[in-house]
């Protein structure tokens, strides 16, 4: 009998543990439980909502909205969803802190929801905002309201991607730090210089623009771009329809910059034009004071042309650049990328790749010879030089050697190489190892 009352007291005091465990939890402050659940994506967080009728409508007051229209089985549930989740909000007058939305639809469907989403959430408290749509038909573009420009005071973050900007007159983004435009269509090149150029505090800042060949005739290419951003730390620029690309900002506060896309075809053809000369003379000038900074194949390219003609103006010096990553086209590599070290006189690490390049045409290739020019990082800053996708072909070894024979400082000569036979690689090492290093404390490392 004894045993048998210990064993009942035993199942009790479990179930109260149970539930004091369980009564702790769902005691909280509604402002404590909101922020332990801010760390989940909403679909998570709306899960909640059926652990117990205290959880029930908990999830609503959640300042944060992370959601993707791939959730839901039906775009207009999606939709629904939202508009519901926002009008409640604004009933109880909470402020959303953080939105991201991921939009894929197939048709012409609701276009104005973003706009009005955007609408909903815009408020002196948001912090971040990323909108990202992906359009089977790419001409029926979410248009971004006015309301984002001028009622968001406390916007650190803002990235969009695939929508429509229409003409600005004044953007009021005092704390906006970062900001990702990526593939949007702008009404003008003056409202997209309005919108990088208006924040005070921006230090990171991307630009992806939308080619004309893989857009629709709406787009309208204009005389310039202009980024006036005195606090700006990062710069991606990938735009090469403009006519005109100029920079000011403040050279010493510039940290790193990734030369993508920035000069085209028309370019090119321009490049003998005396005002033409000067915008690219002037956009490397104008980023000379950057630490970092990476440069594409294509972009080598027109440096490479550029520098065939009689007025060439060679680039600036870029003394405080340590970190260097830079492509080529094997066709340019022979004469470019001795010039273009010669502008980066304290180098001290260097990560190089080669395009396009096809080893099965190593015939044509055996004959490139890097110029003899030895520049300045060579002899007294490069320390560490990374050849990425690296092989036994005469181009790359040829690239090696360079490095070996002419770097006095150097430490480490990294190949990213890969084969799958041993053996190759051991003759490649062998091969390496053999030519002659002008620094004796240099390594060759395959990984």
């Amino acid at each position: 009998m004894e045993e048998r009352f210990s064993k009942q007291q035993r199942r009790l005091y479990d179930e109260s543990y149970i539930r004091a465990r369980e009564d702790t939890i769902s005691n909280l402050p509604d402002s404590l439980l909101c922020q332990i659940l801010s760390y989940l994506p909403t679909n998570a967080i709306v899960r909640t909502s059926v652990l117990s009728h205290r959880w029930k409508s908990v999830w609503l007051l959640v300042p944060n909205l992370d959601l993707s229209s791939s959730e839901f089985r039906h775009y207009d549930t999606f939709v629904s969803f939202i508009d519901k989740l926002l009008a409640f909000s604004r009933e109880e007058n909470s402020l959303l802190y953080k939105v991201k939305l991921s939009i894929q639809k197939e048709d012409e469907k609701d276009q104005s929801c973003v706009a009005r989403w955007i609408d909903s959430v815009a408020n002196p408290k948001l912090n971040h905002l990323d909108v990202e749509c992906t359009l089977a038909n790419r001409k029926f573009l979410e248009a971004i309201p006015q309301s984002l420009y001028i009622e968001c005071d406390t916007l650190v973050s803002l990235r969009l991607h695939r929508v429509s900007l229409g003409e600005l007159e004044l953007v009021s983004l005092p704390c906006l730090k970062t900001m990702r435009l990526e593939h949007n269509v702008y009404a003008s090149d003056a409202s997209l210089e309005i919108l990088i150029s208006s924040p005070p505090a921006l230090e990171d800042l991307s630009v992806v623009r939308m080619s004309l060949t893989s857009f629709h005739v709406d787009y309208l290419l204009g005389s310039g771009v202009l980024i006036d951003a005195p606090r700006l730390k990062y710069l991606k620029f990938d735009d090469d329809l403009s006519d005109s690309k100029i920079i000011t900002t403040n050279t010493v506060s510039l940290e790193k910059v990734n030369v993508a896309f920035v000069f085209g075809e028309h370019d090119f053809i321009d490049v003998v034009d005396l005002t033409k000369r000067n915008m690219v003379s002037g956009f490397f000038k104008s980023i000379s004071g950057v630490k970092e900074m990476k440069i594409s194949s294509y972009t080598m390219e027109f440096l490479d042309f550029n520098r065939q003609d009689e007025l060439y103006d060679p680039l600036p010096q870029f003394c405080n650049v340590s970190t260097l990553k830079v492509a080529f086209y094997v066709s340019n590599l022979d004469m470019m990328m001795p010039t273009l070290l010669e502008s980066f006189p304290n180098l001290k690490s260097l990560v190089l790749k080669l395009d396009y390049y096809d080893p099965s045409r190593d015939e044509e290739a055996a004959d490139v010879r890097l110029s003899s020019v030895v520049s300045q990082c060579l002899l007294s800053s490069l320390e560490s030089v990374k050849i990425k996708c690296f092989n036994r072909g005469p181009v790359n070894m040829e690239v090696a050697r360079y490095f070996l024979e002419n770097s006095l400082v150097l430490k480490k000569l990294v190949l990213d190489f890969r084969c799958s036979v041993v053996e190759e690689g051991f003759n490649m090492l062998r091969e390496l190892i053999a030519l002659p290093r002008r620094s004796s404390s240099c390594q060759v490392l395959l990984c």
